[in-house]
């Protein structure tokens, strides 16, 4: 049976579902979904980046010590990454690491939730990136 998820966590409903990753040298797809066990939001990711493909699942939860929403990648070659997530209004930011990291994502996504268009930047470098919902989360 699952749990609901936590408050903290609803704030980032509208990314449950499959999505469809475009962008200059970037396509794939990315799935979030509640895990059954509750608690946690769960990205799956197959992305080819600049001819690097990455695939991983990335838990997604509420950190109370930083009273923030943080997760950990954990990718096919063995790297564990962190995040912090934040959804205000339409905007989404996953910044790497904690929220005064540099390197970021910023995103707006449309009236219905249903694209976001954003770039990933960071000293040096960054690239452009467009989510489309290709269909809602399975119940």
């Amino acid at each position: 049976m699952s749990e609901a998820p936590p408050d903290s966590l609803k704030q980032l409903e509208p990314l449950l579902g499959t999505w469809r990753v475009e962008g200059p040298g970037t396509s794939g797809q990315v799935r979030y979904a509640w895990a059954d066990f509750g608690g946690w939001l769960v990205q799956d990711v197959d992305i080819v980046a600049d001819d690097q493909h990455t695939r991983g699942v990335e838990y997604i939860g509420y950190d109370s010590e930083s009273d923030s929403i943080r997760s950990h990648f954990f990718g096919s070659s063995g790297e564990i990454l962190e995040y912090t997530y934040a959804l205000d209004g339409a905007v989404l930011t996953i910044w790497f690491g904690g929220s005064d990291s540099p390197a970021k994502f910023v995103g707006t996504f449309n009236d219905d939730f249903s694209r976001n268009v954003g770039a990933w930047s960071w000293p040096g470098g960054g690239y452009d990136s467009t989510m489309i919902k290709e269909s809602p989360a399975s119940p």
